[in-house]
């Protein structure tokens, strides 16, 4: 799908899978986006043998086994792509049925961070699940991709973790910070939460322009039309976050995203990776 606004949902298939295409079909359907569902397979599969194959063996064996290695990669990806297709279908009818208007499917072979890059042109928003299949398995709390996609692509990104529930209440984490000004901007020009009432939250330590800079956000948001309700509240980010959560019932959740660098995160931990991990809500992710 070449199109400059389109919403991309990446899925794989796992029960999170529904939950990503729920969540897309609604944005696409806010942003009168056309959507796009994409699937990647991995290209190098862990798999375990079913035949032992250790041992000398001749030439002329050699090359028949080499062979038959051959034949089953090739059966076992016509299957994979046979699979994915019929995945990919049932995802784009269950979005058309949500009036998701305009929505195409993908699939490629490969990485999922390399692929999503690649497929970044054009894209406008997006969606993404906090846990896919290989979560699932391990039962971790954060899928693995999750991170790498959010800090290599420089696009706005719902991350998803649980059952649809269209959003009433959105909440912004505010820092005052470029990207979070940026993502004052973005809300206050997009349809996509057009008409919800938004709670604007500053945490953390109070700075001599805090209020300022609160104010203002404030205002660029109500000139736009929203009702907005500001909170300042002293503490840790993670925990402010989670409290304001379940006391305003907040359905999502806005914040900036991985704002120190991959070494320092590894060193000292992520704002953004204890968010991600403690809060349920779908939250969407600026850079």
């Amino acid at each position: 799908m070449k199109n400059e606004n389109k919403v991309l949902a990446c899925v794989d298939q796992s029960r999170f899978a529904e939950y990503v295409a729920d969540y897309a079909a609604w944005a696409a359907r806010r942003m009168d986006a056309p959507l796009e569902f994409l699937h990647v397979i991995d290209r190098h599969p862990e798999r375990g043998a079913s035949d032992d194959r250790s041992g000398a063996i001749g030439i002329d064996a050699q090359e028949e086994l080499l062979s038959k290695l051959s034949a089953e990669d090739e059966a076992r990806s016509r299957n994979a792509r046979e699979q994915g297709r019929v995945f990919l279908n049932s995802l784009r009818e269950r979005a058309l049925a949500a009036a998701a208007a305009h929505v195409d499917v993908r699939q490629r072979h490969g990485e999922l961070e390399e692929t999503v890059v690649e497929q970044a042109e054009g894209v406008r928003l997006l969606v993404l699940g906090r846990r896919g299949a290989s979560a699932e398995a391990t039962q971790r709390d954060l899928g693995r991709n999750v991170e790498r996609v959010v800090r290599a692509l420089n696009k706005p990104i719902l991350t998803v973790s649980e059952a649809f529930k269209e959003p009433q209440r959105v909440m912004i984490a505010f820092d005052g910070g470029i990207v979070a000004r940026r993502g004052i901007a973005m809300v206050a020009g997009s349809p996509l939460f057009r008409g919800l009432p938004i709670v604007l939250l500053m945490s953390g330590r109070e700075r001599q322009d805090t209020s300022k800079q609160l104010e203002a956000a404030k205002t660029t948001l109500e000139v736009a039309g929203f009702v907005v309700t500001t909170l300042l509240v002293p503490g840790d980010a993670e925990s402010v976050i989670a409290t304001t959560v379940q006391e305003q019932a907040i359905d999502m959740l806005i914040m900036g995203a991985f704002g120190h660098s991959p070494l320092r995160s590894l060193l000292m931990g992520s704002k953004t990776t204890e968010v991600l991990r403690s809060s349920r809500i779908p939250t969407l992710l600026l850079r």
